[in-house]
């Protein structure tokens, strides 16, 4: 199976440099099975929501992972973007990791990450902070493999 984490920052997108949280990520991702493909979006609500739609769509991969833009700044689209392509969502997922978060910054409660489904492909949205991103992919990955399994047979 396959996984797309997706970085949404314009600043590491137009000066192409790489984010903490990624390599993280693609590790806990690849110690599960996933073969992990990456990349830098701007924070452009329609840019992150075509590439979710297109690779839900053609069944390129079966988890997408945005990290970043999910804060409650105008610029923070990744939310958006998810709810403009899933067909359901699954809002346990993000509270799930929100509260066990919580323990490591009182912030997380600003976080308006989504998780929902497109086609037979999983999408959630983490936070930017390395630490949080990886701490709560950690928490919620047994779920979020049995949803990929199930939506995959």
């Amino acid at each position: 199976m396959k996984a797309a984490i997706f970085i949404v920052n314009t600043r590491l997108y137009k000066e192409k440099k790489e984010s903490p949280a990624k390599a993280a990520l693609k590790r806990l991702l690849e110690q599960v099975g996933l073969e992990v493909r990456e990349g830098i979006l701007p924070e452009d609500k329609s840019v992150v929501s075509a590439v979710m739609k297109q690779l839900a769509e053609n069944h390129s991969v079966q988890l997408i992972l945005t990290v970043g833009a999910n804060g409650f700044l105008r610029k923070d689209c990744a939310p958006d973007a998810l709810l403009d392509v899933a067909e359901r969502l699954l809002p346990g997922i993000p509270e799930a990791m929100r509260a066990y978060n919580m323990r490591y910054s009182k912030k997380v409660m600003l976080d308006r990450s989504m998780a929902g489904i497109c086609e037979s492909t999983l999408m959630l949205n983490l936070p930017g902070s390395a630490k949080l991103a990886k701490e709560g992919l950690e928490y919620v990955l047994p779920e979020l493999m049995q949803v990929v399994e199930s939506l995959n047979l």
